[in-house]
């Protein structure tokens, strides 16, 4: 053909090319003209349409499909390659030579790089003094796990698979990178919708919680006053940090690298003010680190919703198959929306404990602040208790169940990862 850029495909490829166009120019309306988490929508819209442009290919896969299962020859290389196991037959898959995108998510996302590499930027703009002040707050964080677990029983109820189920639950701990790390180890080709509603209700989180604040806790007690924070030391980091990754290592070590990545971060943070030469660090792993991997990731996750990713995971490229990925994208979205709820109401009713425990000493309000949408569900507790009684100050002790909440959902994930890869066949 002479201009083969002009070769657009059947037409039924063109139509599923054209929706993922669509959906990824909704992604960008929403971010530039609406303002929802534009530093994320528009890197993973521009992946999408970038990787669905007619005669481009940037994110196609060159395949081969082996009889029954993976040869032991090729088993060293699976995280190399994509490996889909279809029953009768397996099916090996690695980017094409020119497939920008599809290496930018195979080398960035795929390889878990672009997910860890956030999470080191989130530990330097993490503060976990108010967490070891206030230590109870991790009992909150893990409560608000409970959306995790209840959405993984009804995506089950829903007709999902055991690893697609546990891939959407996760999005109710309310965590984008453990959410994409979860989903690149136990459901890839989830990966896309999954990023897309974890981030969309994290920007909606002021919209969601207070409805759910207000209906769980009278407003006499959003008004409660806390108890002053205790002092914390450098030293007290280190051992809660070293602690923490022991406890981690041995118990749950599919989470052990999400949770390192968090502790590196913020070790370096605090090591920062006490050697003034790692203050360059602490800068490159605050900013230009985390923007570039989150840029090279949302792109990455971007490119995973087109015709010729999707294209791997299913045994006919036909319009059924595609039609029916895209209900069940949907069908994530309002599951999260699910497991956004249910995990705010789960940390309330474990803070209401706490108050009865602690004799009125633990203001309810900050139960919402155990998902880990950081900073923004402590901030939805600090501005309701400050409309309940003007003045009240509850954003240090609400930050200590949010950046638990952080590591609660890490470790759910890893055990999660732990238990498709080591104990289901699929």
């Amino acid at each position: 053909m002479l201009l083969p850029g002009l070769a657009l495909g059947d037409p039924v490829e063109l139509g599923i090319r054209a929706t993922f166009i669509a959906w990824g120019a909704v992604l960008l309306f929403l971010a530039v003209k609406k303002g929802v988490e534009p530093l994320l929508l528009i890197p993973i819209g521009l992946g999408m349409i970038l990787a669905n442009v007619p005669g481009l290919h940037l994110a196609k896969y060159v395949c081969h499909d082996l009889s029954g299962q993976l040869p032991e020859l090729l088993k060293g290389v699976e995280g190399l390659v994509n490996v889909i196991n279809f029953g009768n037959y397996t099916r090996v898959c690695s980017p094409e030579s020119t497939s920008l995108l599809g290496w930018i998510y195979h080398l960035v996302v795929r390889s878990e790089i672009g997910p860890i590499l956030i999470f080191v930027g989130i530990g330097a703009l993490s503060d976990f003094r108010p967490l070891i002040s206030f230590p109870v707050g991790a009992i909150i964080g893990s409560a608000a796990q409970l959306g995790i677990t209840v959405v993984t029983f009804i995506a089950l109820a829903l007709g999902f698979r055991l690893n697609e189920a546990m891939a959407i639950g996760v999005v109710g701990g309310a965590d984008g990178p453990t959410t994409i790390y979860t989903a690149v180890n136990v459901a890839p080709h989830l990966v896309g919708p999954l990023t897309i509603a974890v981030y969309s209700y994290i920007a909606l989180v002021p919209v969601i919680q207070p409805p759910i604040i207000r209906a769980l806790v009278p407003k006499r007690y959003r008004a409660i006053e806390m108890p002053s924070p205790k002092e914390v030391t450098l030293g007290h980091i280190l051992t809660f940090w070293f602690i923490c990754l022991l406890v981690v290592g041995a118990l749950v070590p599919a989470a052990f690298p999400l949770v390192i990545a968090i502790a590196m971060g913020n070790i370096v943070k605090e090591l920062s003010t006490k050697v003034g030469e790692l203050e360059r660090y602490f800068k490159t792993l605050a900013d230009p680190l985390l923007d570039i991997a989150t840029i090279l990731t949302m792109i990455g996750v971007g490119a995973t919703l087109s015709y010729d990713f999707l294209s791997q995971y299913v045994a006919e490229a036909s319009p059924a198959a595609f039609f029916s990925f895209i209900v069940r994208a949907f069908m994530i979205l309002a599951l999260g929306l699910v497991a956004f709820a249910v995990s705010t109401a789960g940390g309330l009713l474990f803070a209401w404990a706490l108050y009865f425990l602690t004799k009125g000493k633990v203001n309810p309000v900050i139960g919402c602040a155990g998902v880990s949408a950081v900073p923004i569900a402590a901030r939805v507790a600090q501005r309701e208790a400050q409309l309940a009684k003007p003045g009240l100050y509850v954003l240090f002790h609400a930050l200590g169940p949010n950046v638990a909440g952080v590591i609660g959902t890490a470790i759910v994930a890893g055990f999660y990862i732990s238990y498709i890869k080591h104990f289901w066949a699929p």
